[in-house]
């Protein structure tokens, strides 16, 4: 695949997940960022225009961005600086993050409120398994020397909360990406409402948690499973208002 095409379908890719974050009832306005590595002009990435919405966001108008701020379509708007911060830090020191994704969901920030993170209250919740990281809040990261820190906070793993802030993940691709936000908030949501009944919880053994997290983590069946999912939800947009790719 040539570079102007892999750049072609990326575009579609992360409008895709723009789209979706909206749908999903995600969307916290022109606040929410997903951005995804150039393939070819490195270490640059594509994110939305500040000042757009996630439902406006289609693959013509992804801003290319490189980790210095410098864009490299000057006619274009600017980037939203938190979000920069954020995703410059990630691309710059994650070469295995091809997609990276940040969002507000009230599930998300919940969790991120609470002092003992999140619990492995369900199946779905195991998947996480001491595979989630924590960075401490310190303010809106507008500050570039945050970066160092938020990278350090992450480490290598895929799923991030930042506490009294947000849910962040990382992939190797848009599909993955979105695939562990999809189901790290659905886990925050199971969370919410378990703790919400106000009865005692059953808490499985860790020995149980770490088996169900391998499980999911197992590569045949967490590639398969990532494929599936982003292509029934590519045929949902197509059905509702394909404009995303324009």
């Amino acid at each position: 695949m040539s570079d102007s095409v892999h750049e072609q379908s990326l575009r579609t890719d992360l409008a895709a997940a723009y789209r979706l974050l909206d749908l999903n009832g995600w969307s916290d306005q022109v606040f929410t960022h997903i951005s995804a590595r150039l393939p070819s002009v490195e270490p640059s990435f594509l994110i939305n225009q500040y000042g757009l919405a996630p439902d406006e966001v289609c693959a013509s108008n992804l801003l290319a961005i490189d980790v210095n701020g410098k864009k490299l379509d000057p006619s274009l708007s600017d980037v939203n600086p938190a979000g920069f911060t954020i995703h410059s830090a990630i691309h710059m020191n994650r070469h295995d993050a091809v997609c990276v994704m940040h969002t507000h969901t009230l599930a998300g920030m919940a969790v991120a409120a609470m002092e003992e993170g999140l619990l492995p209250l369900n199946q779905t919740n195991m998947a996480f398994y001491n595979r989630v990281a924590y960075y401490d809040y310190e303010g809106i990261p507008l500050d570039l020397e945050v970066r160092e820190r938020i990278v350090a906070a992450l480490g290598n793993r895929n799923c991030a909360i930042l506490r009294n802030h947000g849910l962040l993940t990382v992939g190797r691709s848009v599909a993955e990406a979105y695939f562990f936000m999809f189901y790290l908030n659905k886990a925050c949501e199971i969370q919410l409402e378990a703790l919400k009944t106000g009865r005692p919880l059953i808490m499985p053994s860790s020995e149980d948690c770490e088996m169900t997290a391998q499980q999911f983590e197992h590569p045949a069946y967490h590639q398969e499973s990532v494929e599936l999912v982003w292509q029934a939800e590519l045929r949902k947009l197509d059905r509702l208002d394909p404009t995303f790719r324009d």
